[in-house]
């Protein structure tokens, strides 16, 4: 659209831009875009809930246009919760309508002095009063906004409010901006949501239009040959793991759970219809109603598994409710689940005295709001595990990388994802690099270390430049680089085949880790548990993270220093200063 929109809270100002044609063709959008105003905008050692933070809500060059799964968008700022560069990457209908708001990305800063949001059209932006929207939940304020300026809303809920560093934004009322605390930095900034509405069109090149058919015709077949992401949602993956034994539970101390087969039966059962984002044809998520009548949308997998499985519990009614609660709330499910079981471990271990145990699914739901308003117990839980097991004297109970909590893979099975897990740029996450299924059925599983390096920096590369486009990981797999180069060509007129393809990716991987860098942060670990103890039972029974045969490979293949800093001839190499 070529328009960058900026909201100076502080100031009340909103101002419009062009963004410079190098920079789009360097970065492309989405992810790449937002990474590179945060790295120009913002100081690596600034309070990310201080004035100076950035918000940068991205676009990318194929969101609103008739690509497969082009309805996503992301977020870009400094995550208070891990001190990192981090960005979200969100679907629904969000993306599409900021570029028929006329943007290609807004570009928040500043604190307002009084609760407020911000509405983005192409009628025309305000900054309004939003007293009378503070304190209620997520839900309540979609529904009133929407109605309000028939527009598409991301807010917050108490938890960002409150500064909870494991508050996640709301959008559409049933997607999230999930992980790194984004949540807490709209509260500090007073912003309790942001609307965006419009009617410009978004045009596409005649040239665009048969690489979108082509595409959508593969991820047809994959549906029709039986792809379960489409006939059983996200959840479809959780036999697999706990089959090959490595799906964590009670906080990573076992791999396997006999719980499984009862989880899944009765989600099942609940399962009443099927939603999807835009221009999806895959459709992952889907609806449920439970047993008193309420409908409400299924849980992912990775809430299934954090706030139900994880936690040894198979009471799927409960975790679907659970992560129900941490959508009306404002809480990331993952960090939220990982922190009640580092929370447990403690307990177990008489650090803490709060009457925790595992498989106790009401607890679960009596805390979440008390994580969400920071009361009692919750006060210490809304800061994350990393701290709550520092503030205890036991750092290594909580299993996060570099301060973000761990999803539901366990890599001592799955060695390529123990170095994705270590080197990616937003700390412990799994879809900077998701390898862990080709990992599983490998002839040699996940077990070898042989090659892991190329495949998970390969992965990263392509991962940054299709959360540039922006696209949903799902179709990765089935896309290729290729046609995601052919896809990126039609769009803007730029041909950067396969190789260029890979060197953007490249490019904003090594932004995002100078960043870092520059924020204290060069270290790439794993917690003791998952390269010290080894897997008790199951198929990887033995196993733990050999990170040490992987990661000189890794720094080599990436042009860094032997402790992972980025010498001048890599920086030269990217552009980067």
């Amino acid at each position: 659209m070529g328009k960058l929109l900026r909201v100076d809270l502080s100031r009340d100002v909103i101002s419009e831009e062009r963004p410079d044609k190098d920079v789009l063709l360097k970065f492309v959008g989405g992810r790449g875009l937002g990474a590179k105003v945060i790295f120009d905008e913002v100081d690596p050692l600034s309070d990310p809930l201080g004035k100076e933070s950035r918000l940068v809500f991205a676009t990318g060059p194929l969101t609103g246009t008739k690509a497969p799964t082009s309805g996503r968008f992301t977020a870009s700022f400094k995550s208070p919760l891990t001190g990192l560069l981090t960005d979200c990457n969100c679907g629904g209908f969000f993306g599409p309508w900021i570029k028929r708001a006329g943007y290609d990305l807004i570009v928040i800063q500043g604190k307002a002095d009084l609760p407020s949001y911000v509405v983005v059209s192409d009628q025309g932006c305000e900054i309004n009063d939003a007293r009378d929207l503070w304190g209620k939940k997520t839900g309540e304020v979609d529904r009133l906004l929407e109605k309000r300026h028939r527009g598409k809303v991301a807010c917050i809920g108490p938890a960002g409010e409150n500064g909870a560093l494991i508050a996640n934004v709301m959008v559409n009322g049933r997607r999230a901006l999930g992980r790194g605390g984004i949540g807490a930095v709209m509260g500090s900034k007073k912003l309790k949501a942001l609307v965006v509405s419009g009617s410009r069109e978004v045009q596409v090149p005649v040239e665009l239009e048969g690489v979108i058919q082509e595409a959508t015709s593969l991820i047809k077949k994959k549906i029709s040959a039986g792809w379960g992401l489409r006939s059983k949602g996200t959840v479809s993956v959780l036999p697999l793991l706990s089959k090959k034994g490595i799906l964590p539970v009670r906080n990573y101390q076992r791999s396997r759970s006999d719980k499984v087969d009862l989880t899944l039966h009765a989600m099942e059962e609940m399962v009443s219809g099927r939603q999807g984002c835009y221009m999806c044809p895959i459709a992952c998520g889907h609806k449920i109603t439970l047993p008193d009548g309420k409908r409400i949308k299924s849980p992912e997998f990775e809430t299934l598994w954090s706030l139900g499985v994880n936690l040894d519990s198979s009471d799927a009614e409960s975790t679907a409710r659970a992560g129900a609660l941490c959508d009306e709330y404002g809480l990331d499910t993952i960090s939220t689940g990982m922190t009640l079981s580092a929370a447990v471990e403690l307990e177990e271990k008489g650090k803490i005295k709060e009457g925790l145990r595992w498989d106790d699914p009401q607890r679960v739901l009596d805390l979440v709001p008390k994580i969400a308003r920071r009361e009692g117990i919750g006060k210490y839980l809304a800061e994350g595990s990393r701290r709550l097991c520092q503030m205890h004297d036991d750092p290594e109970a909580s299993m996060s990388v570099k301060g973000l909590e761990l999803p539901a893979y366990d890599p001592r099975g799955a060695q390529g994802m123990g170095l994705a897990y270590a080197t990616s740029n937003r700390g412990g996450c799994h879809m900077k690099a998701y390898i862990v299924l080709s990992e599983l059925r490998s002839s040699s599983g996940g077990f070898t270390t042989e090659d892991k390096a190329e495949l998970v920096m390969k992965a990263q590369d392509l991962s940054a430049f299709e959360d540039s486009l922006v696209l949903c990981r799902f179709v990765q797999p089935v896309l290729g680089a290729e046609i995601l180069a052919r896809l990126y060509a039609a769009a803007t007129g730029t041909v950067l085949g396969i190789e260029g393809l890979m060197e953007t990716g490249g490019r904003i991987y090594n932004h995002e880790r100078l960043f870092n860098i520059r924020a204290g942060c060069s270290e790439d670990t794993l917690p003791k548990r998952l390269t010290k103890e080894e897997i008790g039972s199951g198929p990887a029974q033995g196993q733990t993270v050999r990170l040490e045969e992987m990661i000189a490979e890794y720094y080599r293949l990436r042009g860094w220093t032997a402790s992972g800093l980025i010498p001048d001839r890599t920086l030269r190499r990217y552009g980067v200063r």
